[in-house]
């Protein structure tokens, strides 16, 4: 029976997600042993201290948060495997749980991209890892697309200061911003700092600055006005890779260093960012006919139907602004929803393409796999491991 110090932020979204699969590895693997240490002992008595208390109670292996401080390899060096959670810069002398933080802002872009968005913006620090790497993703996707991003960095990374409730740079760098335009927040607190300046200095969201956040924190999502749309993360499988790791690391002192990577699963859509950037006022209807009637069989007829506009010259229109033939990017939704649904819920694909109004489960299959590099059973394998 294994005893593990966990010094995470229990009150953070993300922490909870990555402790539940832990605690599921140890309820399948152990059970072990936690000792939760509040994150404020770190400052009370110190990494030396925690050390000796590690030592004293004979605990095999700790999972924390340690502001990258370099005293933490005394751990290493006393025998006590250890894995970080930390968020400025990752470690380099023992294993980290990270992100795929580039993947992030590149799915970021795409969804902006196939929303018909032609001016971009990041909010975020880029003297922190998971920031400016989602920054990077975010800008070279959208490089790619021929558009530039407007950058706004914030220097102040307590969550607690609310400078941006008042008129501040911020506000005067939103008001700057070309409209409409679709804005990318590192994660979800920035983003909630964006939606607070833009209703303070009454810019309308997301008519005018359309808003994303990461890691789908649903209490600041929801809090947000309006609620923030956001890219949520496959943590609680992350925690299970984590629990899984360190009991390699118990049971072989010499198991090789390697980061546990969170990977970006879905864009959730809420209001903050429910919206299409065209002026064309026959693409924004069948826009919103396709994605209000997705779960009904509509086909490209179906969508010429609602426009007085010749299919050829709708097919036209549409693809020059959202880079995809009707008949695509209606596929292409249907296999975002199973996507969805594959990683929401516990359906299988009959029932998920019953849902969708499809009869053809071989099809959606064959779609699906196309579009993601593998069928649905292993792409839910590779996010949830079920």
């Amino acid at each position: 029976m294994y005893k593990i110090i966990l010094m995470i932020d229990f009150a953070e979204s993300y922490s909870k997600e990555l402790l539940r699969g832990i605690a599921k590895y140890s309820k399948e693997h152990g059970p072990w042993v936690f000792c939760r240490m509040p994150l404020f002992q770190r400052e009370t008595i110190g990494m030396q201290g925690i050390l000796e208390w590690a030592m004293e109670w004979g605990a095999d292996g700790i999972i924390g948060q340690f502001y990258n401080d370099p005293t933490v390899i005394a751990f290493k060096e006393a025998g006590i495997p250890i894995i970080a959670q930390d968020f400025k810069e990752r470690f380099t002398e023992i294993p980290n749980i990270t992100g795929a933080h580039r993947e992030a802002g590149i799915m970021g872009a795409e969804y902006f991209l196939k929303k018909g968005f032609k001016q971009f913006a990041f909010y975020g620090f880029k003297k922190i890892v998971w920031s400016r790497e989602r920054a990077e993703g975010f800008e070279n996707r959208v490089n790619k697309a021929g558009y530039k991003v407007h950058y706004f960095e914030n220097d102040n990374s307590d969550s607690d200061n609310i400078w941006y409730y008042r008129p501040s740079a911020l506000s005067q760098w939103l008001k700057s911003l070309p409209k409409p335009i679709a804005l990318m927040a590192c994660d979800d607190n920035q983003g909630q700092h964006i939606t607070e300046a833009c209703r303070h200095s009454g810019i309308a969201i997301p008519q005018e600055v359309a808003v994303l956040g990461v890691d789908n924190d649903e209490m600041i999502c929801e809090f947000s006005d309006p609620p923030l749309s956001s890219i949520a993360q496959d943590a609680e499988f992350g925690g299970y890779q984590t629990a899984k790791l360190l009991e390699e690391m118990i049971k072989n002192k010499n198991t090789p260093t390697r980061d546990i990577v969170v990977k970006p699963t879905q864009v959730i859509t809420r209001q903050s960012s429910d919206i299409y950037a065209t002026n064309d006022h026959h693409i924004a209807t069948v826009l919103k006919y396709i994605h209000q009637n997705l779960e009904k069989t509509i086909q490209v007829n179906d969508v010429v139907k609602q426009v007085p506009l010749s299919r050829r010259t709708l097919e036209k229109r549409f693809q020059s602004i959202t880079g995809y033939p009707i008949y695509k990017y209606i596929s292409n939704l249907r296999m975002e929803k199973v996507s969805n649904r594959l990683l929401e819920t516990d359906m299988n694909v009959f029932e998920i393409a019953l849902e969708l109004g499809l009869n053809d489960t071989k099809n959606l299959s064959r779609q699906f796999k196309q579009m993601k590099g593998v069928p649905p059973s292993a792409y839910r394998k590779q996010f949830t491991g079920h």
